[in-house]
């Protein structure tokens, strides 16, 4: 499975952006797609997953309200739209992809990892 994000930028306090995630390869093992960012100085956390048949989403309760995930019906799309950004959401993104059914919410269940985007929000 490869995975590739885009779509960071800077943007500004309350504004939207969203990320994408392309799927390639293997993907009949696919579980679970999800989303995880990086402050700097800080750990690498969980931010919000999407089940790869059901289509169930996951989010850590901070963005709740605010981001969404979905996916594409072709299932080789993964989006993360996010809106009223803070500057506690900058960090850098990556999308990553777990091939069993164990939690969505740990960062070491997932095998698959892309690279990053970063997400920059101006105070």
């Amino acid at each position: 499975v490869q995975l590739q994000a885009s779509g960071g930028g800077l943007v500004q306090t309350g504004g939207s952006l969203t990320l994408s995630c392309a799927v390639s390869g293997q993907m009949l093992d696919m579980y679970t797609l999800g989303w995880f960012r990086q402050a700097p100085g800080k750990d690498r956390e969980f931010v919000a997953g999407i089940s790869w048949s059901g289509g169930t989403a996951y989010y850590q309760d901070s963005v709740k309200g605010r981001f969404t995930i979905s996916r594409s019906t072709a299932k080789d799309t993964v989006w993360l739209t996010m809106n009223s950004l803070k500057p506690e959401d900058t960090a850098v993104y990556s999308c990553a992809a777990k091939t069993d059914s164990s939690s969505p919410y740990t960062l070491s269940n997932y095998k698959y990892w892309g690279q990053g985007t970063l997400v920059t929000v101006s105070s």
